[in-house]
């Protein structure tokens, strides 16, 4: 299986080989700000699954106030596309973001495993499937 996608303008791109780990859908208020909506929808891979191609990548890292470890966000310095993060709670890992892909079609519940995470901060108006794992923090707390 192989998946690619990109950011907005096309400058970088990316392709995923293999099945993800997992899709974790995180609905903690950093990743509200982060996205602009209710929640963040990150495929997660192995780093070794997934190559990067094209103008360089830029890089924000973030440190939690709550765990005090840093993500370190990705994106296109050219039109601001997200593009994943890593984390240093989890070496070795790397996320894309779902909607980046060309066809994200694939990504589904009945396929991949989901993680609902930080549902203490959940939106009243985004709905849960009852085929996700949920977690009130996160599966790792």
């Amino acid at each position: 299986m192989e998946h690619s996608g990109g950011c907005v303008c096309g400058a970088i791109r990316f392709r995923a080989v293999g099945d993800p780990l997992r899709v974790t859908i995180c609905h903690c208020r950093w990743c509200q700000r982060r996205t602009g909506t209710a929640f963040g929808t990150e495929v997660v891979f192995n780093a070794g699954q997934v190559a990067i191609a094209g103008a360089e990548v830029g890089r924000y890292r973030h440190v939690s106030d709550e765990s005090g470890r840093w993500l370190d966000i990705e994106f296109c310095p050219r039109c601001g596309g997200n593009l994943g993060f890593t984390l240093e709670a989890a070496p070795g890992l790397r996320t894309l973001p779902a909607g980046s892909f060309d066809d994200p079609g694939w990504i589904r519940a009945d396929r991949v495993a989901f993680r609902h995470v930080f549902l203490r901060s959940r939106r009243d108006w985004s709905e849960l499937s009852p085929l996700v794992e949920t977690y009130e923090r996160h599966f790792r707390a």
